[in-house]
């Protein structure tokens, strides 16, 4: 097969000859392989290139860091992998191997081998591709296992037996899956049953190698895909079991709730028109995390959720410690998020004032635009006239918090009294007087009661310390 016209091989193809005419020099066999390749033919830019040599890895990578001025050379000896930074590129170096697996290990047995063992050893058919640098071969596409037809028709699959495969590394499984979402492939049916076969092989993995994998899922352009593949190989249950738990709708006397799996996968697929971050993707995928422990259902009412918005928030924290995401304030925004999210679809199904609209903006602080993202991707149903009302109750929020916010200037907005303020009052005889103290002015400016200036705002506290017991300061105490 021909390579694409304006292809990455063209491109660089002062640095390949530079490589390829040392590799003759050397009397060595040198060949790009992996992602790279793929990526020529499916005409996306990659700055990441895998290089196979036949031979020591390591040592060809030293000589050619020698020949490629300002470049950084580093090694890797327990992996004999080497890496040469040249300009934006990164290029990896390794020595052809041979792999033999033991079943209760993915540390592999390896031995120098062949640009064909190399191939064989590899995830996928369209990762197997190599193209040939030195000079008899340079350009030449090897294929062995027809990665290119698959490339053509969109296909994931194994280069040998899937069962092998995937029991000799099970993190190739999530690759598969990953893969498959990412260029929107379809899993190849003998792939897929491997998959299924061998999910509970996927324990032997470490969980940053799982998370790494599963966070790029997540950033994929339709994470729906993933999560479906996930949920159908039973990987899902084994690596995310909360996330299952939201799968299935029950039913009482005709009455249905939606099935919450497929709804949360929906919004997390909406959130993507909006926005790359994956803080808010984990937000929308844990948004309605807690309703399987929430559900009830409610003679006359129906089924109901109360309170898993701040379930919800209190399960993200056990949540990213056991897939060891973050516990800084990356998992501080997701629990906030969780938490407020149902507040502005709220205020959308009723009268809307001002007050309302300044309370969420000042929970929801410098967050408040990821906030109305995600809530806007929470709107899902199959009546769509019920969604095209819903959104259009939400714009008229999201222009009187424009008005409330150009008027108010809430972001990080905090009350003109502190604790040395209050402390300088009033006698206080218990700390949580004074947290006592500072919201009851807080709440007393948002639901406007008075106005945020200091004076008001001493006058206020006067009388609702009066009322508490809290006695002023005087010169005599």
């Amino acid at each position: 097969m021909l390579l694409p016209e304006h292809n990455a091989l063209d491109q660089y193809a002062s640095i390949f000859k530079k490589i390829g005419g040392m590799a003759d020099a050397l009397n060595l066999e040198i060949y790009l392989i992996g992602g790279f390749v793929r990526d020529i033919f499916l005409q996306r830019e990659s700055k990441d290139i895998d290089i196979v040599v036949i031979g020591k890895g390591i040592d060809f990578a030293k000589k050619v860091a020698q020949i490629l001025p300002n470049s950084k050379f580093s090694f890797f000896e327990n992996f004999g992998t080497a890496q040469v930074i040249y300009e934006d590129l990164i290029l990896e170096f390794v020595g052809a191997r041979k792999e033999s697996y033991q079943s209760n290990s993915r540390k592999p047995y390896v031995e120098a081998g062949t640009i064909q063992d190399d191939q064989e050893r590899r995830d996928l058919t369209i990762n197997a591709l190599s193209i040939g640098l030195n000079s008899h071969n340079y350009g030449k596409v090897i294929d062995p296992f027809n990665g290119l037809e698959d490339l053509d028709h969109q296909i994931i699959r194994t280069p040998m037996d899937a069962d092998t495969t995937f029991s000799d590394d099970p993190l190739r499984m999530l690759r598969a899956i990953r893969f498959a979402t990412q260029l929107g492939f379809k899993i190849e049916e003998k792939t897929f049953e491997g998959i299924e076969r061998n999910k509970e092989r996927i324990k032997i993995i470490s969980q940053e190698r799982i998370t790494d994998e599963l966070n790029k899922i997540i950033l994929s352009p339709v994470p729906s895909i993933g999560f479906e593949y996930l949920f159908d190989t039973g990987l899902l249950a084994l690596i995310f079991p909360e996330m299952v738990k939201l799968y299935g709708v029950e039913t009482i006397n005709t009455n249905s709730h939606k099935d919450n799996f497929y709804h949360t996968i929906q919004v997390i697929d909406n959130l993507c028109r909006l926005s790359n971050d994956l803080w808010l993707r984990w937000a929308a995928i844990l948004h309605d995390i807690a309703k399987p422990a929430t559900k009830r259902f409610e003679p006359g009412i129906g089924w109901t959720f109360h309170g898993h918005e701040d379930k919800g928030s209190r399960m993200v924290k056990p949540i990213f410690t056991r897939l060891k995401l973050p516990l800084n304030e990356k998992m501080k925004f997701v629990e906030k998020l969780v938490l407020l999210h149902l507040r502005p679809i709220v205020l959308s199904q009723n009268i809307v004032t001002d007050s309302a609209i300044r309370r969420v903006m000042v929970e929801a602080g410098e967050d408040i635009d990821a906030l109305m993202m995600l809530c806007r991707s929470d709107i899902t149903s199959k009546n769509e006239k019920k969604v095209e009302r819903i959104k259009q109750n939400f714009y008229l929020v999201e222009a009187k918090m424009k008005l409330v916010a150009e008027k108010d200037n809430l972001r990080n907005w905090q009350p003109p009294i502190n604790g040395n303020d209050i402390l300088n009052l009033f006698i206080i005889e218990k700390p949580q007087q004074i947290g006592l103290l500072k919201n009851a002015v807080r709440e007393a400016i948002l639901d406007d009661q008075i106005n945020d200036e200091f004076e008001a705002c001493i006058e206020f506290l006067k009388e609702f310390a009066f009322s508490m017991g809290i006695k002023e300061k005087t010169l005599e105490n």
